[in-house]
Parts: structure tokens; sequence; C-alpha cells
């Protein structure tokens, strides 16, 4: 990218676009208006509202005058603007993440979400949770990942890391929907919790220790979706596998911000690096 990049002013300036975005959405609950989308598969099984549109258009206003240069990739209407005079860096904007769990008015699984991608890594992200207000993220030229609560509060997540056996795996949908090598894993867990909603505020959860590890069946990959999570658990110490061709055991690998759409066919696992030697004893 041209000139130096400040990491202390450009996180300043994303998480104030995050709690931007939060008070757009959140002043849209009792009166946003709701639109049917096509989904990935290309059914008319999305919806948007006016709360997706109205925190999107907070992200790009900002975006393009502080940061002229840089590209943007955002959800809604495909946004897609190309980086300009050399840089090589991009934003990727999920305004709303979690949108049916915001239109049943949940009181969890609402999220909004942004990163900074440069030459296919993830620099800078940050998550905000809907509902409690709080922002999960790192700044870009930090290694440190900050908590901070609606009150200014800010607490560096330090991954918790004791035995897999003693926590529990956190699914985004029932056993049935995952392959083989996931099916025998999952038992060897304490227990398993089943969550849906947003995908960043799902793996906050991850993040902050509740659960021990996370597990995704096959579905779809987007640079909104993908980013800034990809971003966050790298930058915390946590690992992605697949499972083995023998789905007898995993395989770890180093997950890609998709440029567009695409469909990941397999199982994914997301465990902390310090708890990858229980793996091979757990699918004995």
């Amino acid at each position: 990218m041209p000139g130096v990049l400040n990491g202390h002013a450009t996180g300043i300036i994303l998480k104030e676009l995050v709690r931007r975005a939060i008070l757009a959405i959140r002043n849209e609950r009792q009166v946003f208006e709701v639109r049917s989308k096509a989904g990935y598969s290309g059914g008319m099984t999305d919806v948007c509202t006016s709360a997706d549109h109205k925190a999107q258009a907070v992200y790009l206003k900002s975006l393009r005058e502080c940061f002229p240069d840089f590209g943007i990739m955002a959800e809604e209407d495909a946004v897609a603007v190309s980086p300009a005079n050399g840089c090589g860096s991009y934003f990727t904007v999920d305004p709303l993440d979690g949108t049916k769990a915001f239109v049943r008015r949940q009181s969890h699984g609402a999220g909004t979400m942004i990163a900074l991608v440069d030459r296919g890594t993830v620099i800078s992200a940050y998550v905000g949770d809907i509902n409690t207000q709080e922002i999960y993220g790192f700044r870009p030229g930090s290694e440190r990942v900050h908590r901070i609560s609606e009150f200014e509060i800010s607490e560096q997540l330090v991954p918790e890391t004791r035995p897999l056996t003693d926590r529990y795996v956190l699914l985004r949908d029932p056993e049935r929907f995952y392959g083989t090598a996931s099916q025998r894993l999952i038992p060897c867990f304490k227990n398993h919790e089943i969550d849906g909603g947003s995908i960043g505020t799902w793996l906050a959860r991850l993040w902050k220790g509740e659960v021990g590890a996370a597990m995704l069946p096959p579905g779809f990959e987007t640079p909104w979706d993908s980013a800034p999570v990809i971003g966050i658990s790298l930058t915390l110490g946590y690992s992605f596998l697949k499972p083995s061709p023998d789905a007898k055991g995993w395989v770890k690998y180093d997950p890609v911000v998709p440029q567009q759409v695409t469909r990941r066919d397999e199982d994914t696992l997301i465990v902390h690096q310090n708890n990858l030697h229980e793996l091979p004893a757990m699918m004995a």
C-alpha cells in the first residue's frame, strides 16, 4: 500500500465505525423494513433490512473519506470498489451479520463486522455485537486482540487452553449435518452446544473461552464473513483444520480470504494451536 499506514489511527477509526454501525442498527430495531433477497444457493431464501443498508452507509461514507485509495467489498448491493493508485489493500464490510436473528428480535446472534486485508492477509478486524455492544478486534501492527465493552472497558483476550475433553465444542448445526470425522470427534468433548446467527458473535464464544473448539459444516464462504473471523482467530493463535482423506483425523490448513462467494465442501474445525496435540488421541 502507498505511504505508511498508522495502525493506531486506523484502529480508532474502525472501532468508531463499528460503534456507529451498532447504533444505526439498534435505532432500527422497532421500525425496520424487510425484503427478501437471493441466498448464496440462488433461491430467495435470505432477507435484507433497512438496518443493513443504514449500517453499510455508515461504513462506506467514512471509508471513502478516510481511505480513498483502498478497495471495499461490502455485502449489500454487491459493492466492489477496486484499490487505486498502487494500493494493495481493501476493506470487507458485513453491515449486519445475522440479519434473520435481528428480524426475529433475538437477544443474541446479530453482529456487524469489518476487516482490512492487505495482499491476502487480514491485518485488522473488528466484530461488534449488536445486543451487548461489545467489540472484538485488533488494529494493524498489533498481535493482541481486545474485547471492548459498551463502557469502553478494554481487556486483552487470552485463549483458554484447558484439555478439550473437559470442554464444550460449539456447532452451527445438529450433528447429522457434519461428516464422519466430525461425528467421531464431537462425542469426545465434554459436551456440545448448537448456536447460529452471526458467524462473528458465534466465534466470539470461542475467543472468550466459553467453549474449547468450534466446528463448521460445509457451507458458503464470503469475503465479508470470512475475513474478520480468520483475522481474529489467527491472531489469537487458533488453527483451522479439515478432515483427513480417510476421515480418521484432522489436517491443519491455512485459511484463505475468498474474493467472491465460494462453496466449502468440507467441515472445518477451529481449535487453539496449544490443543492440537490432543486430537490424535481423541480420534483413536
